[in-house]
């Protein structure tokens, strides 16, 4: 604390946060944001993303400024957004650099995908101190290509360390940082928010800020069969099969929605989650304990997300369905978790002993140490 203390009366930090696309990048950027303000709360902290993601809504509701630049994720296929993106990535630098001109960052902050790189690299040429944070275990192609320009590299899986080509001392393990609101609400309170019945068992199901396609059309196909088992669904179906799920799952024991922003409700009301394992996702459920059906997204970079949910499984916190066998094998896995309490219960328990609740405060404390050593 006395370090931090030297920053704050040295001058008025200024950190910028690029990050988002996807929520598995969007919410540790968030979750590190809060823990900063938290330790310092007289830190400016922007956020830098592009104008029709999930950032862009999300961020100033989380009350942080935002500044849009013009970049996207490049497509294993020929698409009309491919052919602009050597434009997008010249725009976003030029952006880039005037945001950092006339913002004078102490430090920048980005947390993997393609929202952060032009920020990062303008920031280190501008010699700021710079840190990438990546959430996965294979990291992405944008942490990779900035992992020699940046001053720190903050990982939440030892293994990243074999994928990355730069000098070990800058290479940092400190888990995935989740935003500290989880954990704070009730489980009436969460039922209460999506006007359930606090009698009956909740089922929540998501494929991440997306959706997933798969988890969805397999769900559509069982949704009748376990609300008549007495379960009810909190079910984040994602833009794209919103308006047919709605009409398929009418009942008031089935919420739907295309993106839950208030998430922390809805893993309230859950006693078991179904979704894909995504780093995010699984930092979430370590920290709340959550027992979880886990469907890994099967197109993952180096198959990551198989790994991550193994990672629970051989802990017995979490049951693994692949893509391939949702149809056969999905409502047996949902019934028969239901309808055992004590397993249930014993891997609540597994899951939170491999959580990591401090890794936003912990990666928020070395941020501000790396500011004060500049």
């Amino acid at each position: 604390m006395e370090e931090i203390e030297i920053v704050e009366a040295r001058h008025n930090v200024r950190i910028l946060v690029a990050g988002g696309g996807t929520g598995g990048h969007l919410f540790p950027a968030l979750a590190i944001a809060d823990e900063i303000k938290k330790l310092l709360p007289a830190a400016r902290i922007a956020f830098a993303g592009t104008k029709k993601k999930i950032e862009a809504r999300v961020v100033p509701q989380q009350g942080y400024e935002f500044h849009p630049i013009w970049i996207s994720g490049f497509h294993r296929r020929l698409t009309v957004e491919n052919m602009l993106f050597p434009l997008k990535v010249v725009v976003a630098l030029v952006q880039s650099f005037f945001l950092i001109r006339k913002f004078q960052p102490d430090v920048v902050v980005g947390t993997g995908g393609y929202v952060c790189g032009p920020v990062l690299y303008v920031a280190s040429l501008f010699r700021i101190p710079t840190i990438v944070h990546e959430s996965n275990s294979y990291p992405g192609v944008t942490t990779r290509m900035l992992a020699s320009s940046v001053s720190k590299i903050f990982i939440t899986f030892d293994g990243t360390r074999k994928w990355l080509k730069t000098k070990t001392e800058k290479v940092v393990l400190v888990g995935n940082p989740t935003r500290a609101v989880l954990g704070t609400i009730s489980h009436e309170d969460g039922i209460r928010y999506f006007n359930l019945d606090p009698a009956k068992k909740t089922l929540f199901v998501f494929g991440g800020s997306l959706g997933a396609v798969s988890i969805n059309n397999a769900m559509e196909k069982i949704v009748s069969d376990l609300v008549h088992s007495g379960i009810q669904i909190v079910w984040q179906t994602g833009g794209r099969d919103f308006e047919n799920i709605r009409s398929s799952a009418f009942t008031s024991s089935v919420w739907t929605g295309t993106f839950i922003d208030a998430i922390e409700y809805a893993y309230a009301a859950a006693d078991v989650v179904l979704s894909r394992a995504g780093a995010t996702t699984v930092a979430e459920l370590t920290r709340l304990g959550k027992p979880a059906i886990l469907v890994p997204l099967p197109s993952a970079a180096a198959n990551h997300q198989e790994m991550n949910a193994r990672a629970l499984m051989e802990n017995n916190a979490a049951v693994i369905v692949h893509d391939s066998e949702l149809e056969a094998k999905i409502l047996d896995t949902i019934k028969q978790l239901f309808a055992d309490e004590r397993r249930r219960s014993a891997m609540s328990d597994a899951s939170r002993k491999l959580g990591k609740p401090n890794a936003g405060e912990e990666i928020a404390r070395k941020i501000l140490e790396l500011v004060s050593t500049n």
